[in-house]
């Protein structure tokens, strides 16, 4: 009931935060009759926010079109490799036309960035993306918003999206032979499970994995955030925060979180820090800055689009992660797409570095929870471990902002170059000019071929080899031929006729023609 109230009170709403919005304009304008009132620009700002704060938010884009490489502006095509009815695989593929940057973009590392399925959309990764970009092949996990999912997909477990990870890597890997895997935040532990499953199995692992500001291990400084998990029982959160998508979207029926309880949770973390970023966007919109005003819509256009997540998939989340520790505690069984049940061992990984990152300040995972990967990784060796603690870094500090791209990404961008193999330089090979054809006349019945001759426009610089085709006797020529003394024959070939003398001047003229070059491959 509370989704379709929430529905019904948004929709209602709608027509005034449309109204809002174009009495923003009028009195924003100072050529109309409104914009000439004295606080016209206060009343204008007011509405502005009153539209944003009443407006719906839907799913932003990634928008990123071109990306600067060393200097040289490379064009960026976003595409999806794999549809999955739950999530996409999204790939950034570059495009430039500079032989020096493609050779370099075909040699660098291929990642697969595991976003998280946890309320926000994959676009709040826009920077990391971004940033990542300039150095290594980029995909992306994109998930879909639940309550766009129809019920006749079944539901969506925390055991499929290890699966779906895991079909992921193997899609890289088949392209590349092998990858790199980030996980930012909730999918660290999904992550974990999926490589330690493959390495269980025998199956190539990716080369290295970057696990950032994730709850690898919970009791760790557990945070608000954790507190809340641990502290309810599933039955509460079952009968408290689970609801029936509303029949207006194609998920009908489909039991989920929604996205708003999970927005109002955000906001509800840090409410001072967000009323006072309303009312800085209220006076930078009085005194006309634009640059502050359209930084702050940037922000809350990718923090206030929010999506529902399946029930089955939230619900096993918070048993296994915040509740019974199964990671850390070695209990964690996943079924895997053929129904087996498999037992996960992190120490079964053996030949994927690791990489942790923790910020100092992040108040959603704690201090510790995310370094607690190498205590349970044991079988990687400890000279490919690595922790990183940023200082002065919130959550989002670490994968996003000026901190992320000036002090994290070039240790991870170092981290991920030491674990990827060399390329092997190409021999080259020389191909030696095939020898001179000698033209013989072993069939004293055959006509003998046109003599070889080059054009004067033909190139000097390679020999071209000539194959003239013999042109077919006709009755006539054969029955005279056998007419003649066997002595004549040794002595004078027969005449070659006006179309093999034809044929032959059109193939030394074709084969003189320059040779059409190839188009330049101009993508990674």
């Amino acid at each position: 009931m509370l989704y379709k109230f929430y529905e019904t009170q948004r929709s209602l709403m709608e027509p005034f935060t449309e109204l809002a919005q174009s009495a923003a304009k009028v009195y924003g304008n100072p050529l109309s009759m409104f914009g000439q009132h004295p606080l016209a620009q206060r009343i204008s700002a007011g509405y502005d926010l009153l539209h944003r704060l009443g407006k719906d938010y839907e799913k932003p884009e990634f928008g990123l079109r071109v990306v600067d490489v060393d200097g040289v502006e490379v064009a960026v095509h976003e595409r999806i490799e794999v549809k999955k009815p739950f999530c996409e695989l999204r790939r950034f593929k570059r495009f430039t036309d500079d032989v020096t940057t493609l050779s370099k973009l075909k040699g660098q590392p291929a990642v697969l960035i595991v976003a998280p399925l946890s309320g926000h959309y994959a676009t709040l990764l826009r920077d990391t993306v971004k940033t990542m970009l300039r150095d290594h092949k980029v995909y992306i996990t994109d998930w879909t918003n639940a309550r766009l999912v129809p019920t006749s997909e079944g539901n969506f477990s925390l055991d499929d999206y290890i699966n779906y990870v895991q079909e992921f890597i193997r899609h890289v890997q088949n392209r590349y032979g092998n990858c790199h895997v980030m996980s930012v935040c909730q999918p660290t532990v999904p992550v974990l499970a999926a490589v330690s499953l493959m390495a269980s199995r025998g199956e190539l692992t990716p080369l290295s994995m970057v696990m950032m500001g994730g709850p690898i291990d919970a009791r760790l400084s557990p945070t608000a955030v954790n507190n809340l998990a641990m502290n309810k029982s599933i039955e509460w959160f079952e009968h408290n925060v689970i609801h029936r998508v509303p029949t207006r979207f194609p998920g009908a029926g489909r039991k989920v979180y929604p996205g708003f309880l999970q927005h109002s949770g955000f906001v509800a973390m840090n409410p001072s820090n967000h009323a006072r970023s309303h009312y800085d966007y209220f006076k930078d919109l009085v005194k006309g800055d634009d640059a502050g005003a359209e930084a702050h819509r940037k922000f809350y256009d990718e923090y206030n689009a929010v999506l529902d997540m399946d029930a089955s998939y939230y619900l096993d989340t918070i048993k296994v992660v915040f509740q019974e520790f199964n990671l850390v505690n070695g209990s964690w069984d996943v079924k895997g797409v053929d129904g087996k049940v498999e037992r996960v061992r992190p120490g079964d990984i053996h030949n994927t570095a690791l990489l942790s990152i923790e910020g100092e300040l992040d108040d959603i995972s704690g201090s510790g929870q995310t370094a607690a990967v190498h205590t349970i990784c044991t079988g990687v060796d400890k000279k490919d471990q690595r922790h990183i603690e940023v200082k002065g870094a919130g959550h989002y500090g670490i994968f996003a902002g000026r901190r992320w791209r000036e002090v994290v990404y070039p240790q991870v961008k170092a981290f991920i170059l030491a674990y990827q193999p060399k390329p092997v330089a190409a021999t080259p090979v020389v191909v030696a000019s095939a020898p001179a054809p000698v033209l013989t006349n072993p069939e004293p019945e055959q006509p003998a071929p046109a003599p070889a001759f080059v054009l004067p426009e033909a190139p000097t610089t390679a020999e071209i080899e000539l194959h003239t085709e013999l042109a077919e006797p006709t009755k006539t020529a054969t029955k005279a031929a056998s007419k003649v003394r066997p002595a004549a024959q040794l002595t004078a070939p027969a005449a070659v006729s006006k179309a093999a003398e034809s044929q032959a001047a059109v193939r030394v003229a074709e084969a003189a023609k320059p040779a059409r070059k190839r188009p330049t491959q101009r993508h990674e």
